[in-house]
């Protein structure tokens, strides 16, 4: 690709989300802005396909120096996030169309969106934490876009939950820059190097795993994700699900010294937290009620399985190209075919003409391509088995991990026959506007089109797929799809609330109240010693009371707290 052509894409690629983010603080363009809006991932998407990466653009005059490009894993990632973005766009202008929201809607799309693409085309630290805190905070406005109170405490759980995340990430950062021969903050290239090198190097990959997890949905971490999800619009859950929750893989492929050193320990912590995320998520989303919800806990289980790829990576530094190919290509299937399957739940609201068994033979595919045994799927699956099949000595205990995977397959497909089963109440007999469907058809299609690609740039390589494979693929989903009947006849969903973990933290209303007349007088009386003169009359703190919001304010202790902690380990 010629550089005068590779530049002026990766500028337009930033500067039109974001341009038009800018402009529409003139209400007067709101409406032409609202027409714009879909096409704005178009130039991030011809950058991708345009050629191999060109030569890094840097603008020496932008924060610390900034550099932008591509590598052949963010070639692959700004290809389905620019392709998922484009088709969830279309579809929004559809979906809202009727909604008094939607300008507000429009501009926090525009922010998510430049933030999304920023981390990707980012070549420094500097640019990819500024690209990733913009995603995170913005994406705050999808969430919370109806106002409802299940929206807004979504949307608190979800800054919450960021914030968090967001002190992990600096703190790490700042200790990784000091490690750092560099005058500079180091290039994103150069950090896993610095932490292999560090003498601190197990604390650094701790808050970037943990910072980053938060985004990726690790166990334990994912509380934000089944709770926004259901309450966001169906075009914003897409790229929620599909795109955004990427980028803390991204960052792990970044910063983790993938390659350059064996880390059997973190390797063994990553695989068993991924095994945890695809059987745990899988189960308690067979538990939920909501389509949207079930979805959301599907995100969560693959991208555990993804985790299982990265820890793998970690053990072994021979197989860390063949990982990393493998995790990408997986990226970019889960996002096609988990952003069609989020797009589905508006199609199946709002089927038209198009019902009956057409409808959902098309709402199936992309379940099928999760579950492993259409399209994408199939090349993902079988990507992510490949060192198996290398001369590489691998742990005794590896052993297991295929016929795990192959049950995490079941899981996959309880879980998606349970969203498919919900999507059946979800309609109302109407049709929808025609960008609905045209969007939702774009992000159908694309999955199975685009995940050729990798192998056609050369970053995968595709074995043939044997007998055995297909026996290792079919099983799983066989034997899912009997159970499913099976329960959907016997079982009953126990009721497990959204944000599981969640809901054991915050205190129910009993709890509250007996909290609440015991800290009243106290804080009474203590406020009485202090003041004896003057009677003091005091209103329980019913806003930090409520089950909802009781254990915010404890937030900021603890995040002081680590980060004093952080501070010490870091001085002394």
């Amino acid at each position: 690709m010629p550089e005068m052509l590779h530049t002026t894409l990766v500028l337009a690629a930033l500067l039109l989300p974001l341009g038009l983010a800018v402009l529409w603080s003139v209400p007067a363009l709101r409406a032409g802005i609202g027409r714009l809006t879909p096409w704005a991932p178009v130039p991030a998407l011809m950058l991708s396909l345009a050629g191999p990466p060109g030569e890094p653009v840097q603008l020496d005059w932008l924060l610390l120096g900034t550099g932008l490009g591509l590598t052949e894993v963010t070639r692959v990632f700004l290809l389905f996030t620019a392709a998922l973005w484009l088709g969830a766009g279309i579809h929004a202008r559809g979906y809202l169309q009727d909604d008094p929201r939607r300008t507000r809607f429009e501009l926090f799309w525009l922010l998510t969106l430049t933030g999304n693409l920023v981390l990707i085309l980012a070549l420094d630290i500097a640019t990819f934490y500024v690209g990733f805190a913009l995603m995170t905070f913005a994406a705050y406005g999808l969430v919370v876009h109806t106002g409802k109170p299940d929206a807004r405490r979504a949307g608190r759980v979800y800054l919450v939950m960021a914030v968090l995340g967001e002190g992990l990430i600096l703190a790490g950062i700042f200790l990784t820059v000091g490690e750092a021969a560099a005058p500079l903050l180091p290039l994103l290239a150069d950090v896993p190097a610095v932490i292999a090198g560090s003498e601190r190097r197990d604390l650094l990959i701790a808050l970037l795993w943990l910072g980053f997890g938060i985004k990726a949905g690790l166990p334990l971490l994912h509380l934000w994700l089944p709770l926004a999800h259901p309450v966001a619009p169906v075009p914003a859950s897409a790229v929620l699900s599909g795109a955004m929750i990427k980028a803390g893989l991204l960052a792990w492929l970044h910063i983790l010294p993938i390659g350059l050193v064996s880390l059997p320990g973190w390797s063994a912590l990553a695989i068993g937290a991924g095994l945890l995320a695809a059987f745990g998520a899988a189960f308690i989303g067979l538990h939920q009620h909501h389509p949207k919800t079930v979805l959301a806990y599907s995100s969560i289980s693959q991208m555990g399985l993804i985790t299982v790829g990265v820890g793998m990576a970690l053990q072994e530094p021979a197989l860390a190209p063949l990982l990393v190919a493998a995790v990408t290509v997986y990226a970019l299937h889960h996002a096609m075919a988990k952003g069609a399957l989020f797009l589905s739940v508006a199609v199946a609201r709002h089927p038209g003409p198009l019902v009956g068994p057409l409808l959902w033979v098309l709402l199936s595919l992309p379940a099928l391509a999760l579950a492993g045994v259409l399209g994408s799927g199939v090349v993902a699956k079988i990507g992510l088995k490949a060192p198996f099949d290398t001369a590489v000595a691998l742990p005794d205990w590896w052993q297991h991990l295929p016929r795990l995977l192959e049950l995490a397959a079941v899981g996959t497909t309880l879980i998606l026959a349970r969203a498919l089963w919900l999507l059946r109440t979800e309609s109302q007999g109407d049709r929808a506007p025609l960008s609905v469907w045209v969007g939702w058809g774009l992000v159908l299609a694309a999955g199975p089109a685009l995940v050729f690609l990798p192998e056609y740039w050369g970053l995968a390589v595709r074995r043939p797929i044997s007998a055995g494979d297909w026996i290792s693929l079919g099983w799983p989903v066989l034997a899912g799809a009997l159970l499913a009947f099976a329960g959907s006849r016997l079982l009953r969903p126990w009721p497990i609330p959204p944000g599981d973990l969640l809901a054991l933290i915050t205190p129910g209303p009993a709890m509250v109240a007996r909290i609440r007349a015991w800290a009243t007088p106290v804080v009474r009386w203590v406020l009485g010693l202090l003041d004896p003169a003057r009677l003091i009359t005091i209103r329980p703190p019913s806003r930090y009371l409520r089950p909802d919001r009781f254990w915010q304010r404890e937030v900021a202790l603890v995040f002081a707290a680590i980060l004093v902690v952080l501070l010490a380990s870091g001085l002394g």
